[in-house]
């Protein structure tokens, strides 16, 4: 089982509707660390790390959302050098 992280930006209606505590509860589910955030622009972000088939999981998830999102997109962005928490996170 190998490992990866992978950063995403998921577009839509997916502020307002919960999207981040379910992102996190799905996240947790699937024994991923990582985390996830509002940004500004209206989308949410999130890195996800964990074994390829839970990231590959969330990912699918991730376009459904939770009841009351429409995700437009989920896009995953370059990697970057970033520290990966030992749990999952909603940053602020």
């Amino acid at each position: 089982m190998r490992a990866c992280t992978a950063t995403v930006r998921v577009r839509g209606r997916v502020q307002g509707v919960g999207f981040r505590y379910w992102t996190q509860e799905e996240a947790e589910r699937l024994g991923l660390a990582g985390w996830v955030r509002n940004e500004p622009d209206g989308s949410v972000k999130a890195l996800l790390s964990g074994a390829d088939e839970a990231v590959a999981e969330m990912l699918e998830r991730l376009r459904q959302g939770p009841r009351g999102a429409v995700v437009s997109d989920v896009e995953i962005l370059p990697p970057a050098a970033q520290d990966v928490p030992a749990d999952f996170r909603i940053l602020r």
